[in-house]
């Protein structure tokens, strides 16, 4: 799912003139374990019940400049989160901010959980 995410990703941010994002391994440890959390502990949310934020997911794995985060859940396809982040003016914002450089993604299959983080 992450390459897939990651090409319509790199697509979106190509037509509005910014340079592709790189996955990054820190952000996709991040960003997977918070999917899994939702999905573990039945919450959609951007922050975790422990109160952590993005950033700091992202900090504890070691990703000193996190950026944002975009969260979804109940998509099925990597097609079909994107459409739906495309069409949210926060999330498509994310997505085609240029100073961002990488992207972890994180998907779990029960409950469809997604999780979309980036870095400077």
């Amino acid at each position: 799912m992450a390459g897939q995410v990651l090409a319509i990703t790199n697509d979106e941010r190509s037509k509005a003139g910014c340079a592709p994002v790189v996955l990054d391994s820190r952000l996709t440890q991040a960003a997977q374990a918070h999917s899994a959390d939702m999905s573990a502990r039945n919450y959609f949310s951007h922050t975790s019940l422990d109160g952590r934020t993005f950033v700091d997911r992202a900090k504890a794995a070691g990703y000193s400049s996190p950026g944002a985060e975009n969260i979804a859940k109940g998509q099925r396809t990597a097609a079909a989160v994107m459409s739906a982040w495309m069409n949210s003016s926060g999330h498509r914002a994310n997505i085609l901010n240029c100073g961002l450089k990488t992207m972890g993604l994180g998907y779990v299959q029960s409950g469809y959980y997604w999780t979309q983080m980036f870095g400077w």
